[in-house]
């Protein structure tokens, strides 16, 4: 008399006729046994005999409600039943019970697209796919069951068709005011984007995270010749140094650059005392930080002169920023070469720098450098005192107004779907 975990032994062993035929004998034993009610069912499945599958399955859940397995069985059931919307109820369902069965999610998926619910069978799919390469799997056709690959392909293709039809959609009003030639870098950063061809960088220390343009030339610090407003900025330096000394007393208005302790944990290191990133914000994720505006009237007022890269709920970010003495940010990257950051030197102790594609750079007061933070970069303060620095993001000088138009856009838009990837259920 064959165990359930002899019968089980022998699913993993790919005998999957034996173990079917053991487990109906165990069914027929114990006719309530759950295990064996969900590889019958599925083995009613394979055959098309879709009305012992949903029996078994529905009998399986009777005896566990709370069962994952049993929900995502019962989903793949109800697909084949053609009853898209309780399929993916069930998947839904699976989901709640075990947030990383990533197969409930892909067939969440289908099911919605079989449902008629396009866009939300992208966002499914999406989460499924990051979500499961991020634990390692469906990375390669070594990572990838067998039996998964061809809707896993499926999944790819309906998300990268599905994102490159929304983009276009976007962009049509631009394209038709400004014609197609205008866009021609804007659609070679969005095939790279969808990973529909492999994208090129003219310099290969240079690596954006999220969103890389084409054709641009590439230096990890920008000739100030480009900036035109450069010289009258820096003549602003005394006053702006004045507004900042106003808020330096006080803790008002200043916060955590990083948002949460282990990123501080991550990303800062001190030398004799704990590391300290702050900010006074004017501009933090796009979003003006009034209270900061109001102190400082006329820092704001040269900022709002500049061609600030203003994307929504992304950019700019445009800050104060300061470094306690010991304090050093660690080599990282930004996420994208259409925009580069500048900063005002206000307060520069001895022994302070930034290090951009393993070039360094001094600060020096009331000297505005410009660079491109998709370079590896990093920046310390080894002196006694505090450092200062005003921050702020630009759009990349080798770009078109129309390309700029275009950029908003688009990475507005590529925020929102991330976003509603992330908190999808």
């Amino acid at each position: 008399m064959i165990s359930a975990e002899e019968a089980q032994l022998l699913l993993h062993q790919g005998k999957v006729a034996d173990a079917e035929r053991a487990f109906a004998a165990i069914l027929e034993r114990e006719p309530d046994n759950t295990q064996a009610l969900n590889v019958l069912a599925l083995r009613a499945l394979r055959t098309q005999d879709l009305e012992t599958a949903l029996s078994h399955i529905e009998h399986a859940l009777r005896m566990d409600a709370g069962s994952p397995v049993t929900l995502y069985n019962r989903g793949r059931i109800l697909e084949a039943a053609e009853r898209y919307v309780e399929a993916a109820a069930s998947q839904r369902a699976a989901l709640k019970l075990a947030p990383n069965l990533h197969a409930a999610r892909l067939y969440l998926g289908r099911a919605l697209e079989l449902a008629g619910q396009p866009h939300h069978a992208i966002v499914a799919y999406a989460r499924a796919l990051e979500n499961a390469q991020r634990d390692g799997r469906w990375l390669n056709q070594s990572t990838t069951p067998p039996a998964f690959q061809r809707i896993i392909e499926h999944a790819v293709r309906q998300v990268r068709l599905g994102r490159r039809a929304a983009i276009e959609e976007l962009l049509r009003p631009l394209v038709a005011q400004f014609g197609h030639a205008s866009m021609t870098r804007i659609d070679k950063s969005v095939r790279g984007y969808l990973n529909e061809e492999a994208g090129t960088v003219a310099d290969p220390r240079q690596r954006s995270t999220f969103l890389h343009f084409p054709d641009i030339p590439a230096n990890p610090y920008l000739d100030l010749k480009l900036f035109p407003w450069i010289d009258s900025l820096e003549a602003k330096t005394g006053e702006i140094r004045e507004e900042l000394l106003s808020l330096l007393p006080s803790g008002a208005g200043r916060e955590p650059v990083f948002g949460n302790a282990a990123l501080e944990a991550e990303h800062l290191r001190g030398l004799d005392h704990a590391p300290s990133w702050n900010g006074y914000y004017f501009y933090r994720h796009g979003e003006r930080r009034t209270e900061n505006c109001d102190r400082c009237p006329r820092t704001v007022a040269a900022l709002d002169a500049l061609p600030l890269c203003k994307v929504r709920e992304h950019g700019p970010e445009v800050l104060f920023s300061v470094f306690t003495p010991g304090t050093h940010l660690l080599p990282h990257r930004g996420v994208t070469n259409t925009r580069v950051v500048a900063h005002l030197p206000l307060m520069v102790p001895d022994d302070c720098a930034l290090v951009v594609g393993g070039e360094v750079h001094r600060w020096q007061e009331g000297k505005i450098v410009v660079f491109d933070d998709t370079y590896e970069h990093e920046a310390w303060n080894r002196g006694t005192k505090t450092r200062v620095v005003l921050i702020f993001d630009l759009w990349s000088p080798y770009l078109s107004e129309t390309e700029r138009s275009a950029l908003a856009v688009l990475i507005g838009n590529i925020g929102d779907f991330r976003h509603e990837v992330e908190v999808s259920d």
